[in-house]
């Protein structure tokens, strides 16, 4: 008896060599797993909590409080006339969402090792989603900041226009800086413990608590620092003033794309590994 039966192809999946370019096709159809992904780092960040979302206000309102007490009362830190309670606050929200944004990256892999392991989808996603769910915890702390605002008879002005710019490269920063982690965080476990000890010494050579102009001759060491014009355009946002130093800005602006390439490059590189590594 002849066997008419087609003959099935053969499909075989190998990983990828060299450079692979970002499929921007592929995200787009996984943007609702991207949604469900970002929308459980949220549940899971407040779940079992008793003051839920507070918690997003509380930690720089409290981290305000106590840098207000000892730099702004007993340190008496020049502020350029600007009361040092939102001085500090508008540089500690920002640098909320990126330290948490980073902190969240770098670890989403190692988090999500049984979703990785058992479904195909672009891996992209999951520190993508990691960076898009601490943007609630800052809209929540904005509130705080608006607050203070009107207590402190600060009007909006059209240096607001520079808010989206400030945080939409902070978002990429946090990604490029967060591709490299989380990368890095499959092989070498260490990363994991370093994270929080890189984001602390971060958090002082940043003008968060302190205006750039407090280092002297020394304001080079936070030139190079990204976030430096990132924080100084946020707060120009909301309190006004001189504005955002526009050199300081731009040189964020190189740096940020600068991390987010080799970010990407690195991590499609390593994407084929981690599978077999976790």
């Amino acid at each position: 008896m002849e066997n008419t039966g087609a003959v099935k192809p053969r499909i075989f999946i190998r990983p990828s060599r060299g450079w692979v370019a970002i499929d921007f096709k592929e995200l787009w159809r996984y943007r609702e797993l991207l949604l469900a992904l970002t929308v459980r780092d949220i549940k899971i960040r407040y779940k079992q909590t008793f003051f839920g979302v507070t918690w997003a206000i509380f930690k720089p309102f409290v981290t305000m409080v106590v840098f207000s007490l000892f730099f702004g009362k007993m340190m008496k830190v020049e502020t350029a006339g600007v009361p040092y309670p939102i001085f500090s606050y508008s540089g500690l929200l920002l640098w909320q969402y990126f330290s948490q944004a980073i902190e969240n990256a770098g670890n989403s892999l190692n988090t999500s090792e049984n979703l990785i392991k058992k479904i195909y989808f672009p891996r992209l996603i999951i520190p993508m989603s990691s960076t898009f769910a601490g943007l609630l915890d800052y809209a929540i702390a904005g509130l705080v900041l608006l607050g203070m605002m009107v207590y402190y008879r600060y009007p909006v002005t059209a240096n607001l226009l520079l808010l989206p710019l400030s945080l939409l490269l902070t978002w990429l920063l946090a990604i490029g800086v967060g591709l490299w982690f989380s990368a890095l965080n499959v092989e070498y476990k260490d990363i994991r413990h370093a994270l929080p000890f890189f984001i602390q010494i971060g958090l002082f050579i940043s003008p968060v608590i302190y205006p750039g102009s407090l280092l002297g001759k020394y304001q080079w060491v936070g030139a190079i620092n990204p976030m430096t014009g990132l924080i100084e355009a946020h707060r120009a946002a909301f309190l006004g003033g001189a504005g955002a130093n526009p050199s300081a800005l731009l040189f964020s602006f190189a740096i940020t794309i600068l991390f987010l390439f080799s970010g990407l490059y690195y991590f499609r590189r390593m994407e084929r590994t981690f599978a077999d590594i976790l």
